[in-house]
């Protein structure tokens, strides 16, 4: 079993369940101690109970004053921290025709607003003087919305671009501003997660699929790889970035797509 991430500390946003779960086991399989926060209390307890050695903080990641709470939490549980995982996302699907505002605002909340809110509290904690003071390594979850044009998750896309660009001006502020945390995002193919699967299933039912096997052939077709991503593709690279393997790697997005983004 590989220990390349043996004696960090690990927090992972969105860790209840899909790609945050699969991270989480990967990153403890390769040693590291990992906290898991989510909005999903009862989820999030019994899947921390299934990896060993996690553990599970209750975190909405749009609240500020619950990040505070949760990396102080973590920090003192775990012993430091060393990487954070900005994973916690919503999609809705819809045509821009069809826009209702409130979607959008809540996929602004999560997605950007989350993710930023991250940064801040990893930067806190990990820069010289911070709670950790060690530096480490943040990995923001985008996604390949963030680099196709695919049909009706237009405010999905552009919070996940977001996110993207959010990416290289964290890198290049921590870097200026001396803090030694790493800053890089990952796009993760389609996944047959729940929200892969919701997505392929709603795609169909507003008429731009005949079903949502259709949707998936469709994604498959323009993947070089001929297949969907596995959890296991995401998780692995997720290892990486938080690894010194990763160590020269900064303000970069990964791919991890099968090349449906190329």
């Amino acid at each position: 079993m590989s220990e390349q991430l043996a004696g960090r500390r690990v927090l992972i946003t969105g860790g209840a369940r899909g790609l945050g779960a699969g991270m989480a086991t990967a990153m403890a399989a390769a040693g590291a101690s990992v906290m898991l926060a989510d909005v999903l209390k009862d989820v999030g307890e019994q899947t921390a109970a299934e990896i060993p050695g996690a553990r599970f903080v209750e975190l909405d990641v749009t609240d500020d004053a619950q990040w505070e709470a949760a990396v102080a939490h973590t920090v003192t549980a775990l012993g430091g921290l060393d990487v954070v995982v900005n994973n916690a996302g919503v999609e809705v699907t819809s045509l821009i025709v069809d826009t209702e505002p409130d979607d959008v605002r809540r996929m602004l909340e999560i997605n950007l607003l989350g993710t930023m809110l991250g940064l801040k509290h990893a930067f806190r904690a990990m820069r010289p003087g911070g709670a950790a003071g060690h530096g480490g390594s943040v990995i923001n979850i985008s996604s390949v919305a963030a680099t196709i044009a695919f049909p009706a998750i237009g405010g999905y896309s552009a919070t996940k671009s977001g996110v993207d660009r959010l990416t290289r001006v964290a890198a290049m502020e921590s870097g200026k501003l001396g803090y030694g945390v790493r800053v890089n995002c990952l796009y993760p193919g389609l996944v047959p997660t729940d929200m892969g699967v919701k997505l392929a299933v709603e795609t169909s039912a507003i008429g731009l699929f005949e079903s949502p096997d259709a949707a998936v052939g469709a994604v498959v077709e323009l993947t070089p790889s001929g297949r969907l991503a596995e959890v296991s593709d995401i998780a692995d690279a997720a290892v990486f970035l938080a690894s010194d393997a990763s160590r020269f790697v900064n303000g970069v997005g990964l791919p991890v797509d099968g090349g449906m983004g190329m």
